[in-house]
């Protein structure tokens, strides 16, 4: 398990890194939102595709308990295998936006 620190690191420079890659498409706004104090880590995208509004998170991270709560991704990759990647252990990484029941399939923790 690494800690506290490390894992909030580590979800930071994976969400800067993704930031750094625009959309192919439209004028979007790309923003990265780190909230230490609640444990809150997001990258969204917002703006116009033609006449199209687009807004949304495309990585969304909560850290509670000293895990790593994947509550969105729109990643191609997959954030999950990117922290793994990153030196995250699965224990550490769980996949909150699935339903609990079936997280336990996955390989990474349940709660």
């Amino acid at each position: 398990m690494v800690a506290r620190e490390k894992l909030i690191e580590t979800i930071k420079a994976a969400i800067i890194d993704y930031a750094k890659d625009e959309p192919s498409y439209g004028k979007v706004k790309i923003e990265k939102i780190f909230n230490d104090e609640l444990g809150h880590y997001e990258l969204m995208y917002a703006g116009w595709d033609g006449g199209m509004r687009l807004h949304g998170s495309v990585i969304h991270v909560d850290v509670m308990n000293d895990k790593a709560w994947i509550e969105y991704d729109g990643t191609q990759y997959g954030i999950a295998r990117e922290l793994i990647d990153r030196g995250i252990p699965r224990e550490q990484i769980v996949l909150g936006f699935m339903p609990e029941e079936e997280r336990r399939y996955s390989e990474c923790a349940v709660n």
